[in-house]
């Protein structure tokens, strides 16, 4: 199991204290040092089942300077999403968990992080 978090984020943080107090065994990625590939974030999507608008952070300065709002959300334009979010991986809806099982969530809620344990 691996997680992605920033370590400034609040739902982060209460993410890795449920983990901790599940004894889960997991992998920490700080995903705004250890930035992921395109094609990493094109895997996770599928393992999330969702499309990389459903991943972005639309209310940040950088996905407002870049214009995300106007963008078209279709499979004419994923590549150019995946692009962004690897480009500007603050952008990256957090933290998000690859479960064992091949799935993942993202996981903002206590609910969501036992949901990922139990996979």
């Amino acid at each position: 199991m691996e997680i992605w978090i920033n370590p400034a984020c609040s739902k982060c943080r209460s993410a890795l204290t449920l983990l901790d107090a599940e004894g889960a065994d997991y992998t920490v990625r700080r995903y705004l040092e250890d930035v992921p590939s395109e094609d990493e974030i094109a895997a996770v999507l599928d393992r999330l089942g969702l499309e990389p608008w459903d991943i972005t952070r639309t209310q940040e300065a950088e996905a407002e300077e870049l214009g995300l709002k106007d963008w078209a959300r279709d499979a004419r334009t994923r590549e150019r999403w995946i692009s962004a979010l690897a480009t500007h991986p603050r952008l990256i809806q957090r933290p998000i968990i690859t479960a064992e099982d091949g799935t993942a969530v993202v996981a903002r809620t206590d609910e969501a992080v036992r949901d990922a344990l139990s996979r």
